[in-house]
């Protein structure tokens, strides 16, 4: 657990967002008025002390009114290209808890350092776990996923996609939707997202 926070440290989203909501001189009051959540959970996530979902963020960058994709850029970055190494993208695990619940998903940012980003990949890995636990989310953007091993069962609205390696699926994430890893190994694939009001 040490080592895993160490490593989502290392994206300073919470220091950003700080810096971002000063820089628009909004207060934690504002912005918990905007996003619906609560002003300690707000100072948690800005003292890195609480690693929020991707839901979550997307509802404070909306309020900010930035992109989401700005959270994951470095600050000095000026690329027009990145070459992200397979030993690099190890570095940077990010596995969000949602609900106070562990979740098992783990995502790896793939386009972290490009600037003006107008989507956000992702290698996303998602664990077994059981069949009844609540799956389902819902935000604003549209994902892409290309399963690349393992098998995983994708909850939309009242329908089950089942994928298998080499299989797709593009989606709008307004609508509840959820993952579920098949069998006794991970599922891995990679994830696309991109909000609908972004031009970054």
């Amino acid at each position: 657990m040490d080592q895993f926070r160490a490593e989502v440290k290392e994206l300073r989203i919470g220091q950003k967002i700080r810096k971002l909501r000063q820089a628009k001189r909004q207060t934690l009051q504002q912005v918990s008025e905007t996003t619906g959540l609560s002003k300690p959970l707000l100072s948690q996530i800005e003292n890195e002390q609480v690693i929020p979902p991707l839901a979550t963020l997307l509802r404070i960058s909306k309020a900010l009114k930035i992109p989401l994709t700005h959270l994951f850029q470095d600050d000095e970055s000026q690329n027009k290209y990145v070459v992200v190494r397979a030993e690099e993208r190890g570095e940077s695990n990010w596995r969000p808890p949602h609900s106070g619940k562990h979740q098992p998903y783990i995502y790896q940012p793939l386009g972290k350092g490009k600037d003006n980003r107008s989507f956000e990949p992702f290698l996303l890995e998602i664990e077994p776990r059981p069949g009844d636990e609540d799956v389902l989310v819902y935000h604003e953007g549209e994902e892409f996923i290309f399963l690349l091993e393992g098998t995983l069962n994708v909850y939309y609205r009242d329908e089950v996609v089942t994928l298998n390696p080499g299989d797709s699926i593009y989606f709008d994430s307004d609508e509840p939707h959820g993952f579920l890893a098949i069998g006794e190994k991970p599922a891995r694939g990679v994830l696309v997202y991109g909000n609908h009001e972004e031009k970054i």
